[in-house]
């Protein structure tokens, strides 16, 4: 059956879709020994795909993990400034894995991650809103920073939806608040907050839908549970 072949490598495990398509626009995927373009098809039983000239591997069996990441590690799968990658936090993982998303350097805490490609682009989709908490400290707080904070803003030429947001602590004009929000803009909780007059000291990711970081320690990683898999999975 022939598939767009953004998918067909998605759903091999190699990256997201979007990832897929990056390759695509790059050149770096052929279908038959010819170089791909967006919106190729293929017959993934019948065409060879291959991505810097290496095949597409066979489909290996999902797997969703979720990984509690320490600050210094980036979420890209390969980085020009050879920065540390948290696949270089996996290595006893026996599949090839990515994340799902994206955590800024600077950030921790709960990072889902799969080679489940359909998944991945369905969690990530603007139109899910799957809700993201976070715990924040940050310093400038004000009564009328949190009441600008809470306010939704446009992002990207995106209107975000209202955050959902507490104060859990106040010492002076340092606070911890804890921040749902319900899309995932390119470090939206610090930029939201910086359009507040704030600066984040500190931002980790406690939870992605229902599915929460708990006791994981920092720097581990343990498998998804089937029950969690199928909570994610009724977000979409």
């Amino acid at each position: 059956m022939m598939e767009r072949i953004q998918k067909i490598i998605a759903g091999r495990g190699v990256a997201s879709r979007r990832a897929a398509e990056d390759m695509i626009r790059d050149g770096r995927v052929t279908c038959n020994g010819a170089i791909c373009s967006l919106g190729n098809c293929a017959d993934p039983e019948l065409d060879e795909i291959r991505i810097d000239g290496e095949l597409l591997p066979l489909k290996a069996e999902n797997v969703y993990i979720m990984l509690n990441k320490p600050r210094g590690y980036v979420t890209t799968l390969s980085d020009e400034k050879g920065r540390k990658n948290v696949t270089d936090l996996l290595t006893d993982c026996p599949i090839r894995v990515y994340p799902v998303g994206r955590l800024d350097m600077d950030s921790e805490g709960l990072l889902l991650m799969t080679n489940d490609g359909d998944f991945a682009n369905n969690l990530m989709h603007p139109k899910h809103e799957v809700n993201k908490t976070y715990l924040v400290n940050a310093a400038g707080f004000s009564e009328d920073a949190l009441y600008r904070v809470k306010k939704p803003i446009v992002l990207d030429g995106y209107k975000i939806r209202k955050p959902e947001i507490e104060l859990l602590k106040q010492d002076g004009d340092t606070a911890v608040l804890q921040v749902v929000i319900h899309e995932g803009r390119n470090r939206q909780v610090r930029r939201m907050f910086a359009a507040a007059g704030m600066c984040v000291k500190r931002l980790i990711r406690i939870s992605e839908g229902d599915v929460t970081l708990e006791d994981l320690p920092l720097g581990r990683w343990r498998y998804l549970t089937d029950e969690e898999v199928h909570r994610l999975k009724m977000q979409f």
